[in-house]
C-alpha cells in the first residue's frame, strides 16, 4: 500500500498532556505501520527532534572547544568555526551602529541560525524528522524574536518607536492610511518569517517523497517499467540536492530578515 506523501508529518502523542486547555504533550512517536522495520519501529518527530537538535549543537560545540581545540583545524573544528566566523560577519552586515551594540545581538543571531541550519539538515536524513516543515512550530521561531525586536525598539527609543509606522514626507491627508497598512505590514513580518520557512520545507519534502514512490513503484512492476524508473530516480537525486541548499539557504533567509528588522528597530527612518 502507497503511503500519502504528508504522513511523514504526522504527529502522535505518546505521553498526553493536558493542563486545563494547555495542550503539553510530549511529541516523541509517531507510529507508521507501512513504515516499520526492524531498526526503525517508531518515526521520531517534533518536540523530540528539537531536543536532539540542541543537544548535537552542545555536544559538538563542546567537542570542538575541548582544551582549546586543535592548532590544526579537523573538519568539525573547521565546520564550527566557519558558522561562527559567517554569523558576526552578517551581524556587521545588516545591523548598523556601535559594535557594542551589535555584540548585544550576536547571541541570538547565532542560535537561531544555528538552531535552524541544523534541524533543516537533521531532516535530510532517512527516517528522520523535519522539525520546521510545520506550522505549529515555525510561527513560534519567529513569533519570539519578533516581540523581542519590539521591546528592543521601545526600549531604544520609547514611544518615538511609533515613526516606524510613519514614513517621512507622507502627504498629512494619507498619513492614517499608511500607518494602518503600516502596523498590518509589520505585524506580518513575524507570520511571513514562519510560512516561508514551513512552504519551502514541507513543499520540497513532499515533493521528494512522491517522486520516490513514483519510482519505486515502477520499479516494482518490473519488465520496460524497470528501466523507466531511471528518470524520476535521477530526479529524486537532483531534488535531494536542491533540498539539501533549500535546507542551508531558508535558516540564510530566516536569520538575516531577523537581522534587518532587527536594524529597523535600532535605526529608525
Amino acid at each position: 500500500m502507497a503511503c500519502s506523501p504528508l504522513e511523514q508529518f504526522a504527529i502522535i502523542p505518546l505521553i498526553p498532556i493536558h493542563i486545563g486547555n494547555l495542550y503539553l504533550s510530549f511529541t516523541p512517536k509517531v507510529y507508521m505501520e507501512q513504515k516499520k522495520t526492524f531498526f526503525f519501529p517508531y518515526q521520531p518527530n517534533s518536540s523530540l527532534f528539537m531536543l536532539l537538535t540542541i543537544s548535537l549543537v552542545l555536544l559538538l560545540v563542546y567537542f570542538v572547544t575541548l582544551n582549546g581545540g586543535h592548532p590544526v583545524p579537523n573538519a568539525w573544528q573547521s565546520f564550527v568555526e566557519i558558522i561562527y566566523d559567517f554569523v558576526p560577519n552578517l551581524v556587521n552586515e545588516q545591523i548598523s551602529g556601535a559594535s557594542s551594540m551589535k555584540q548585544r545581538f550576536f547571541p541570538l543571531i547565532f542560535v537561531t541560525f544555528t538552531f535552524l541550519l541544523f534541524c533543516n539538515l537533521i531532516g535530510m536524513i532517512p527516517y528522520s524528522f523535519t522539525v520546521t516543515s510545520h506550522f505549529i512550530i515555525t510561527p513560534g521561531l519567529s513569533l519570539s524574536p519578533f516581540i523581542g525586536i519590539t521591546i528592543v525598539g521601545f526600549q531604544t527609543h520609547g514611544l518615538h518607536f511609533f515613526s516606524l509606522l510613519l514614513p517621512q514626507g507622507v502627504p498629512l491627508p494619507l498619513a492614517p492610511f499608511l500607518v494602518l497598512l503600516e502596523l498590518i505590514s509589520y505585524r506580518f513580518r513575524a507570520l511571513s518569517l514562519g510560512i516561508r520557512l514551513f512552504a519551502n520545507m514541507m513543499a520540497g519534502h513532499s515533493l521528494v517523497k512522491i517522486l520516490s514512490g513514483f519510482a519505486w513503484t515502477m520499479l516494482s512492476m518490473g519488465g520496460i517499467m524497470y528501466l523507466a524508473h531511471l528518470a524520476p530516480f535521477l530526479i529524486v537525486f537532483a531534488l535531494t540536492g536542491l533540498e539539501l541548499g533549500v535546507a542551508i539557504l531558508q535558516a540564510y533567509v530566516f536569520t538575516i530578515l531577523i537581522c534587518i528588522y532587527l536594524n529597523d528597530a535600532i535605526n529608525l527612518h
